[in-house]
């Protein structure tokens, strides 16, 4: 995990899935850390500090341009 950069938190997984998927599709490194137990028991999220996103250094960039667009008011896909 040296070589990745904290990008985002999120506090439920259905506030990422589509960045999730675009980032997939792209084959971008990336972790969420928390996410498995967040998905299994969400009140748990603020304890933990919320889900949060990991991406390689050499992608952190395009992954912020990524989710800004999307947060972007022509965009109905905003991310949480």
């Amino acid at each position: 995990m040296q070589n990745f950069k904290h990008i985002a938190t999120f506090t439920y997984p259905h506030e990422y899935l589509v960045l999730k998927f675009l980032m997939e599709e792209e084959n971008v490194p990336f972790v969420f850390e928390n996410e498995t137990m967040i998905g299994i028991s969400p009140f748990y999220s603020n304890a933990l500090g919320g889900i949060r996103l990991l991406v390689h250094i050499d992608y952190a960039t395009y992954v912020t341009e990524l989710i800004n667009n999307l947060n972007t008011p022509p965009s109905n896909l905003r991310v949480v």
